[in-house]
């Protein structure tokens, strides 16, 4: 316990991770053993056109696949589904999984959480969020402006995890304002389609006057936010997007997308996440 609640402090150590989209194969970088995080898994799966389709057990977690680049063929369940870019799989506890990838690779997150209860394998098309408004729309109005879509929310029946992703517009603020969820929701940030040069800087923050963490982020980084709010920016000429995944605290009851505290000296304007609840 000592140990985990060391794990569960905001530092460097304990919430970043770099370059976590470097490796070929499946590598897991987040697991509560190395991060501050308590049920939250995340790792990424790359594999090359022509490799060999790669077979794993889920075990005791549910798992999500988000597909960030290229295309995969994944079967799970006795079902067969084909990911293209921003496309996700919901695949239950006590699943085999192949994943196949297409003809010019793929590159997949792979998110999840141990839970009690196995949930129905559930596919969601990108394109079908981007038509749904409580599931894309764009918070925020500039310098906070961010084009936001749930992936996996509301949208599926699951135990703990939930994920979505977030893109800003150039040089903006995003997750402002400054929101916290810790009672019921633990939180990491995967930043992608960020090339070089692009970059920005993520907080997270129980105190804003001194706060615990303030990184340059870059593609591939993840933070990880066990509390305390979590604002960020992209630099000049830069957008800061990310892959945000979440994991509750209590299966099925705190897995609520949108419920959070908002840093009081701006709570009176709302956490631009009000369409999300409709």
């Amino acid at each position: 316990m000592k140990e985990q609640a060391a794990l569960e402090n905001i530092s460097r150590e304990t919430c970043v991770v770099r370059g976590t989209h470097l490796e070929k194969g499946r590598n897991i970088s987040v697991t509560p053993k190395n991060t501050a995080t308590r049920h939250l898994h995340y790792g990424r799966v790359r594999l090359a056109a022509g490799d060999a389709p790669f077979v794993f057990e889920t075990g005791t977690h549910e798992t999500g696949f988000i597909c960030l680049n290229g295309a995969a063929a994944i079967s799970a369940g006795g079902e067969n589904f084909s990911l293209a870019r921003y496309d996700a799989l919901y695949v239950p506890r006590d699943s085999s999984v192949e994943i196949t990838p297409g003809a010019a690779g793929c590159d997949l997150a792979e998110i999840s959480a141990a839970v009690e209860n196995r949930y129905p394998l559930q596919f969601v098309s990108f394109e079908e969020i981007r038509r749904d408004p409580a599931l894309h729309f764009i918070a925020g109005k500039p310098p906070t402006e961010r084009d936001l879509n749930i992936l996996l929310g509301k949208n599926i029946t699951a135990g703990r995890i939930m994920a979505g992703v977030t893109f800003s517009s150039d040089g903006n603020w995003t997750s402002f304002p400054p929101h916290e969820h810790a009672e019921m929701l633990e939180e990491a940030y995967l930043y992608i389609d960020m090339p070089a040069p692009q970059w920005g800087i993520q907080m997270v923050y129980t105190n804003p006057r001194d706060p615990e963490l303030i990184e340059v982020v870059r593609e591939g980084d993840v933070v990880v936010m066990p509390k305390g709010f979590h604002p960020n920016v992209a630099a000049p000429g830069s957008s800061i997007n990310f892959l945000w995944m979440m994991a509750a605290n209590t299966e099925v009851e705190d897995r609520q997308f949108g419920v959070v505290n908002v840093q009081p000296e701006y709570a009176a304007g709302g956490s631009g996440l009000e369409a999300s609840r409709k």
